[in-house]
């Protein structure tokens, strides 16, 4: 039924379930699904040719196709510098103005695939934007549970796209206890961009984008807003990808960012621990979007940056608001969970080569955030 089928894994428990059914998360430990897939090498001078969008990198999609009917041109956005030895990618320049259209249209053309009757998705925002623009642009009957609070202009995004809206009263984590209590009713596809590997699968084209702009090496350090780690994951992922191909020489070294009133994996990082030591308090911050007190991949983050050398830097609300300020008068409009890395590179001492950082959401959604002092 699918092209180039695969099959869930549970990473903990190493229980199987096809890809094709509309489990969505492993029946034993509740945990999310890894993908059983083996990506073959992308050769760099063939891209020029190729569809101008993520679909490009075929050879290391699960879903991969020819002609996929729910693009909307995502990926292919533009890398520029902000001083000489770090660039950005502008990730805010994507169809719905956010990183999650990488993973959102894996998830959209996998549910196309499988047609179910609906398909959920819980969301502080971005990520329910993205899965009901790419559901619209499949057909696809979508409801997207977010939580109260959630930014009013995200909301219309949302509702604009055709979406049922069902807002949870509490806060992220609410909400998704929420969503995946609906998940289990049949006939629904739960689009999870945390429970679901094909979301990485997608989100890891912003690594092979770099490689293809870097003409084929990477930088020396990828800096990565933290909350769920679907980007961080998704990176990690990629870098495996290209080493183990030879397509590149060297990893780089992940670093990854969590806003200082909500920072549960760097606390764990910072305590020598595999796993979280507790969800962390609910507190309110600038950086709602990686504001997530219990992330359920939080062990396979934890690895991924230890694996490469790589550490947690957490960020206060002042230097959240001050870089966002800080890029906007260089030009770029950007959402105060989106410029989290860039704050925590103002902070931080210089690095060896060239850093890449991610600005994963356009300003517009959020408005510019209030300054503020010290933590909430």
């Amino acid at each position: 039924m699918l092209a180039r089928m695969t099959a869930y894994v549970c990473p903990r428990c190493r229980i199987h379930a096809p890809a094709d059914a509309l489990t969505w998360c492993c029946p034993r430990c509740r945990g999310p699904w890894d993908l059983e897939f083996t990506s073959a090498p992308v050769s760099l001078t063939s891209l020029a040719s190729r569809v101008n969008s993520l679909w490009r990198y075929k050879e290391a999609l699960p879903l991969a196709t020819e002609s996929p009917r729910v693009s909307l041109g995502e990926g292919r956005t533009p890398l520029i510098p902000l001083t000489e030895d770090v660039s950005a990618k502008l990730d805010f320049l994507m169809p719905t103005l956010s990183f999650k259209d990488r993973g959102a249209v894996m998830l959209a053309e996998l549910a196309r695939r499988l047609d179910p009757e609906r398909v959920l998705a819980d969301s502080s925002g971005n990520a329910g934007t993205a899965i009901a623009a790419y559901c619209a642009r499949a057909g696809l009957d979508c409801v997207v549970y977010v939580p109260e609070g959630t930014s009013a202009k995200k909301l219309e995004q949302i509702r604009a796209h055709g979406a049922r809206l069902t807002v949870v009263p509490g806060d992220r984590e609410a909400t998704a206890r929420a969503a995946r209590d609906a998940a289990s009713e049949p006939g629904t596809f739960y689009a999870s961009h945390v429970y679901n590997p094909h979301f990485l699968h997608g989100t890891k084209t912003y690594v092979y984008e770099l490689w293809e702009d870097l003409g084929g090496r990477l930088p020396d350090t990828l800096v990565v807003p933290v909350g769920n780690g679907t980007l961080l994951l998704g990176a990690a992922l990629a870098v495996e990808e290209l080493y183990g191909h030879g397509l590149v020489d060297r990893r780089p070294t992940l670093i990854a960012v969590q806003a200082e009133a909500v920072a549960p994996l760097a606390r764990a990082y910072e305590a020598g621990a595999e796993e979280l030591l507790s969800p962390a308090p609910v507190r309110p911050t600038l950086a709602e979007g990686i504001a997530i007190p219990n992330p359920p991949r939080a062990a396979q983050i934890l690895r991924a940056v230890r694996a490469t050398g790589g550490t947690f830097l957490t960020v206060t609300e002042d230097q959240l608001h001050s870089a966002q300020v800080d890029l906007a008068r260089r030009g770029l409009f950007v959402e105060s969970t989106g410029v989290a890395c860039w704050a925590a590179l103002r902070a931080s001492p210089r690095r060896e080569g060239l850093t890449v950082v991610p600005l994963c959401g356009a300003g517009a959604k959020t408005g510019l955030s209030p300054a503020r002092t010290g933590s909430p």
